[in-house]
């Protein structure tokens, strides 16, 4: 014990003033070190660092470690300062015995350079065993007759260590009749032999006692001992001698236990019991006699144990013949173990890089593998292969190490992550194989836009819906994860021109959610102002640069029933009248006493229009068209119908529920003025009557004379301003220069426009009615003048402030399908002049005067419009044939309104 702490103090003080550390990188990458063993766990080997060129920052940011090729991990790097250390207590004997040099190997891997260079570490031996002997005690019987110069054989001593660390000399204790004599064997191999000086008297002495000492050429020098007793025996003198000197032997390693090997034998040539021999193993490895067995009487070698060749190729056994006098003879058995495929390649993952990108390069490293098979020859040669379904191939790098690469690009949209199987197969006969599993995660990179779930979306909501309602949703999806696929929307809103800071009216109408992609209203919607709404949605991912992808989105507003009919005509003035219409007691049934025109802003069926006589102060006298809203008489009139007659007509849509207006028409039945004049005073005196009296008193004298004289008076003043109207009306036409150009000699009298009857009413002795096209759903200014047909109809219309310039026509002359072709210039006021037109007739005496005024009707906002624009006179071309509308010749769907055109007769010059 004090000889080996003593042993271990002094290796330390060696240690500490010299470490044999010997290092180089050859150029296949190899660096070599030298240390001795026995070094505790943590002592200094090298500077890894250093030697492989990289300084500490590289060290880390390179990923560098080492990879051990056995199955134990004797040595370690630290990071920090790029030393190499041992990681375990290094003893040779035990790591490398029997092998008399111990070279240790590993590899370091930098991982991001994915190189490897191969690291040799020599553990040199010292001198930390002594020799040992396997028995303390030997007995030799040896006869007292054995002449001098007998040799006997004695044990050797095992020492582990190797070189000039091993047994170097053996020692005998000092006796008078024996000696220490040391052989070679026939492979140089050295042994001791007791070799007899003087012959033994076994009355003198029958025990003898040697020391047998074994010393080793270390520094310090170490010994073990074994005693020898020597039993002196009566004459055996005659050794054991084996047939053959050295035996071989072959044996599959896979030769089960139990298995017999072969069976030495030796003769002696004495006779009786000292001819009996028995065989022992004289010299054997530990590990050797674990395995083999030999029958002491037979000879027979045979396996205690399994075989491995990777273990042991060869071992040696030294076999010892000995007959009952202790004389011995010697042998050696040779066993050669043949290898058979019985290990499997093993694969080792000492490096995975996962997860790895998907926009990786093909032949990026993915992991490198360590495959190695411990049988030899052609059973140890691996092949490898992974499945030719995968984006990866194998590619050899250093020695045993293949490094797994991608052979494609990779889309983690298609395939998030692989299960990579490797396949390692070797040579043998049957083959053997072995396999590993390789799970590569793809990371994910923004390489997918957004994607609509339709190429445009088309949505619907009824007008007048409540802010905030839920209009439509968009839905976009992205095959890429986490964040890149994090969708939000947007509304893309174009501005609208006139300045800096505009609002869009789709802002102002529409947001959406930025994370559902819900569409909401934020006001409620007009069918009558806004019909669709036409926005894009983007949808934008999150990624780094973000993708984005448009759609078109439509929004229909549909139509309700949330406007009543507006009754256009008759008017109704400040006050709630409407005026008097006037029909001649003469009139046939059927005859048209006027038209009630009515528009609905609705569309569709919420915009068809009926018409019915609401309220009559003769049911039967006058009827209303359905469609046309004509008022005619259903029957003649009757002399006990009343001068003044009421009719309420209703006005009432399609829509549901139904909305309607109502207008009171008043007619005059009369057949000249001054019967209505008379008529209409005699009615405003009996009323006046009957307001002045109870029921069925007797009027009083003197209210009447006052009412007659009132009325009288009134009524007088009143024709009398009316004669003076018409006087200055006929004046200043007479003077206009448009008259005298375009009609002159045809007209010999100014007619009458109008006359202000009592109570408001409007009189026209003849009237003419127009018939005004608009295109059905127009929202711009546009209107057809078709040449004017004269009717029997009597219409009443408001004047207007400023009477407009007469349009002068013969209307007997003009055809329907003729063209009235004029021009005016742009901002004409309304009722500005449009044009002049005279024809006569040859046979004709009669001239007509016809007024046309320039109008336009807006269907949007309701109010009589100019749609000129152009700063220069402008024709306006318009035409009229029967049965159809045209605008500029082209054929348009019918939209009519009545648009009346008044005209007064002239007597013939």
């Amino acid at each position: 014990m004090a000889v080996t702490q003593r042993l271990r103090n002094g290796s330390r003080r060696a240690l500490l003033c010299f470490v044999l550390v010997v290092a180089w990188e050859a150029a296949s990458g190899q660096i070599h070190y030298s240390i001795p063993e026995e070094m505790q766990k943590g002592s200094f080997v090298g500077n890894l660092a250093k030697d492989l060129g990289l300084d500490l920052k590289q060290l880390s940011d390179h990923g560098v470690r080492i990879v051990s090729r056995g199955r134990f991990q004797y040595f370690a790097m630290n990071v920090e300062n790029g030393y190499l250390y041992t990681a375990e207590n290094l003893d040779r004997e035990q790591i490398c015995a029997p092998e008399e040099k111990c070279l240790l190997h590993f590899e370091v891997l930098i991982e991001e350079k994915a190189k490897l260079f191969t690291v040799e570490v020599e553990i040199t031996d010292i001198n930390d065993h002594a020799p040992t002997f396997q028995h303390k005690m030997t007995e030799l019987k040896i006869n007292e007759f054995a002449p001098v110069g007998t040799r006997f054989s004695l044990q050797e001593a095992q020492d582990p260590d190797v070189g000039i660390n091993s047994i170097q000399s053996y020692h005998l204790s000092n006796h008078k009749h024996f000696s220490l004599d040391m052989q070679t064997g026939a492979e140089g191999d050295k042994y001791p032999e007791l070799l007899l000086e003087t012959p033994l008297d076994r009355e003198e002495q029958n025990v003898h006692d040697l020391i047998l000492t074994a010393t080793d050429g270390g520094d310090p020098v170490r010994s073990g001992t074994a005693q020898i007793r020597i039993l002196v025996l009566d004459a055996n003198d005659n050794a054991p001698i084996f047939t053959q000197p050295i035996y071989k032997v072959t044996v599959l390693e896979n030769a089960p236990a139990g298995t017999l090997l072969l069976t030495v034998n030796a003769t002696d040539a004495d006779e009786g019991i000292n001819s009996d021999v028995e065989y022992s193993f004289k010299k054997i490895k530990e590990k050797a006699s674990q395995i083999f067995r030999i029958d002491p009487r037979t000879g027979e070698i045979a396996t205690a144990a399994p075989l491995d060749y990777e273990e042991a190729a060869l071992h040696e056994l030294e076999i010892q013949a000995k007959d009952l006098g202790d004389l011995t003879g010697r042998c050696k058995v040779l066993v050669t173990v043949v290898d058979v495929n019985d290990n499997a390649p093993q694969i080792t993952v000492p490096s995975l890089f996962s997860p790895i990108s998907e926009n990786t390069p093909p032949g990026t490293v993915v992991a490198l593998l360590n495959i190695q098979d411990r049988d030899s020859g052609e059973k140890g040669e691996v092949t490898c292969s992974v499945p030719a379904n995968l984006p990866f191939r194998l590619q050899k790098s250093l020695d045993n190490y293949y490094s797994l690469v991608t052979e494609r690009p990779l889309d983690r949209e298609l395939v998030s992550g692989y299960n990579v199987t490797i396949t390692a197969t070797d040579r043998g006969n049957p083959p053997l194989s072995s396999s590993t599993t390789v799970s590569v995660q793809i990371s994910d990179r923004n390489d997918n836009a957004p994607i609509f779930s339709q190429k445009s979306y088309t949505s619907y909501v009824r007008e007048n819906n409540p802010r905030g309602a839920l209009v439509c949703q968009v839905r976009a999806s992205d095959p890429d994860w986490g964040e890149n696929a994090r969708v939000t929307y947007s509304l893309l809103l174009p501005l609208l021109p006139g300045g800096e800071g505009s609002e869009s009216p789709v802002s102002s109408s529409i947001s959406i959610h930025s994370e559902s992609g819900a569409v909401y209203a934020l006001r409620s919607f007009d069918y009558e102002q806004l019909r669709e709404l036409r926005f894009q949605v983007q949808a934008q991912d999150g990624g780094s640069p973000p993708l984005s992808t448009n759609v078109s989105v439509t929004l229909w507003i549909l139509d309700q029933n949330d406007n009543s009919p507006e009754i256009l005509y008759p008017a109704s003035r400040s006050d709630g009248s409407t005026g008097v219409e006037l029909a001649p007691r003469s009139s046939e049934p059927g005859y048209l006493v006027t038209k009630v025109v009515a528009v609905d802003a609705d569309s569709g069926q919420n915009a068809w229009l009926s018409y019915q006589l609401l309220k009559a102060t003769e049911p039967g006298l006058f009827r209303v068209g359905l469609q046309s809203g004509e008022i005619r008489t259903a029957r003649s009139v009757l002399d006990k119908d009343a001068l003044k007659q009421s009719l309420v007509v209703l006005v009432k849509d399609n829509g549901q529920p139904p909305l309607s207006a109502s207008v009171s028409v008043t007619v005059v039945l009369a057949d000249s003025l001054p019967q209505i004049l008379s008529e209409l005073s005699s009615l405003s005196a009996s009323a006046a009557a009957a307001a002045g009296g109870g029921g069925g008193a007797e009027p009083q004298p003197g209210l009447t004379l006052y009412l007659g004289i009132a009325v009288a008076s009134v009524s007088g003043l009143f024709f009398s301003f009316l004669l003076g109207l018409l006087a200055l009306r006929l004046r200043r036409w007479r003077n206009s220069p448009l008259l005298e150009s375009g009609a002159s000699g045809n007209f010999s009298g100014v007619p009458v426009s109008q006359f202000v009857g009592i109570d408001g009413v409007r009189a026209f002795l003849h009237s003419y009615s127009q018939e005004a096209s608009l295109t059905a759903g127009s929202r711009k200014s546009q209107i057809l003048f078709p040449v004017v047909s004269c009717t029997n109809t009597l219409t009443a219309q408001q004047a207007p402030e400023k009477p407009a310039p007469p349009f002068i026509c013969d209307d007997s002359n003009m055809s329907k399908s003729e063209e009235i072709s004029n021009q005016v210039r742009e901002r004409a006021k309304v009722s500005a002049l449009v044009g002049l037109q005279s024809k006569r007739d040859g046979e004709t005496k009669g001239g007509g005067l016809c007024l046309m005024t320039l109008s336009f009707w807006d269907m949007v906002t309701r109010t009589l419009v100019h749609n000129i624009s152009k700063g220069y006179p402008v024709t306006i071309n318009c035409s009229f044939s029967v049965g159809e509308e045209t605008l500029g010749g082209n054929i348009v769907p019918e939209a009519r309104m009545g648009f009346p055109i008044w005209s007064t007769k002239l007597p013939p010059n």
